[in-house]
């Protein structure tokens, strides 16, 4: 249990550095390139197959891919908790990744709009940041990348 909450409080400290330094303007993104796919599976890695459903062929893109994979599991996890979800479908697209379904309650909570979930809302800023963007249609995010 210890192990398990000092990996949480980790992780919301990164969370907290990189929003600081974007609002601070010194966030510099480490570019690399990576596949879409990758960072789909990150979310599933990271959340459990059982509740991420990854799919889809993917592209290449040019982001820091730490922030990135960070950002997907972020939104995801959102997607789960704000929307009571069991489990959603994350889905590697060209320069995108798809994710669904986006509830109506919980869209302004993944969007970064409401700010009940620090993950959502620093992941929103951090794919920004990486010269991406964050849309939704109907029940599905998403999240654009440069390529």
């Amino acid at each position: 249990m210890i192990e398990s909450a000092s990996e949480q409080l980790g992780e919301l400290l990164d969370e907290l550095s990189l929003a600081a330094r974007i609002a601070a303007g010194r966030y510099d993104p480490k570019l690399k390139e990576v596949d879409t796919a990758e960072l789909a599976r990150a979310a599933a890695e990271r959340l459990g197959a059982e509740r991420v459903v990854v799919s889809g062929g993917g592209s290449p893109v040019r982001v820091d891919v730490e922030a990135m994979e960070r950002a997907v599991s972020a939104l995801a996890q959102c997607a789960l908790r704000h929307g009571g979800l069991d489990e959603v479908s994350v889905i590697a697209g060209d320069r995108a990744v798809l994710i669904a379904p986006i509830t109506k309650a919980s869209a302004p909570v993944v969007l970064g709009e409401d700010l009940r979930d620090l993950g959502a809302a620093v992941a929103v800023r951090a794919i920004e940041a990486n010269g991406g963007q964050v849309s939704l249609e109907g029940e599905t995010l998403t999240v654009s990348l440069p390529g």
